[in-house]
């Protein structure tokens, strides 16, 4: 497809990541999922068609980060800011569709849809079930699409939704996805995609909570 992939993630470090999944698991199991949920998700973007593949970090590359995908610095404090940067930053003359790290049961199917989305609309947005939204894709960054819009809230969606037809621009909007925010969530998530390595490190994180082993999420959600 004729666009740009970006992914939006933070480095999967414990404690910083995943906070909702505490105490239902530990920090370390949370930013064990985190990291596969990070993995799964740049090795989807890393079979979809692009013109490049970009991930906007906070924090540091690892083990998880897939060939021929070239990292940049978050920059800004709020999300909202660190969108607007990370679309400006990303840009290259080509449409950008980004994701986050929390729908690690994201498909090809899907990106390919939103990128072609861009060939005959100004934005794409996909919404998630908490009122959030899982991907935006713009054909021209512009940070006045995204600053001052408020975030993780249960609005957050509808608010960015509306920015973007307050600036006139068409939007395709794709299927609503659930995110992995809470235990429930990544439960849930993990069945939508058995197979992934979010799924195995649920599974795992699973087995060690009910039969009191060690941890073995983390090493579990290493990319093979």
């Amino acid at each position: 497809m004729n666009a740009d992939l970006v992914v939006i993630a933070k480095e999967p470090v414990p404690g910083r990541v995943k906070t909702r999944l505490t105490p239902g698991y530990t920090a370390e199991q949370a930013a064990g999922l985190a990291e596969a949920a990070l993995a799964d998700t740049l090795a989807t973007v890393a079979r979809t068609p692009a013109g490049a593949r970009i991930l906007a970090l906070r924090g540091d590359p690892g083990p998880w980060l897939p060939p021929g995908v070239r990292v940049i610095p978050q920059r800004g404090d709020g999300l909202d800011e660190r969108l607007a940067h990370a679309f400006d930053d990303a840009y290259a003359g080509r449409p950008l569709v980004l994701i986050g790290m929390d729908t690690p049961q994201v498909t090809t199917a899907l990106l390919e849809q939103a990128g072609r989305a861009l060939g005959h609309c100004d934005a794409v947005f996909g919404p998630a079930e908490d009122g959030g939204f899982w991907l935006l894709g713009l054909g021209r960054p512009d940070a006045a699409l995204l600053r001052g819009v408020p975030m993780s809230r249960s609005d957050t969606g509808r608010a960015q939704l509306a920015r973007l037809y307050a600036a006139g621009l068409t939007v395709a909007v794709l299927p609503r996805l659930a995110d992995v925010d809470t235990a429930d969530d990544a439960a849930r998530v993990a069945a939508l995609a058995p197979h992934g390595r979010f799924a195995s490190a649920v599974r795992a994180v699973r087995a060690v909570r009910d039969g009191g082993a060690g941890n073995p999420a983390r090493t579990g959600a290493a990319p093979a």
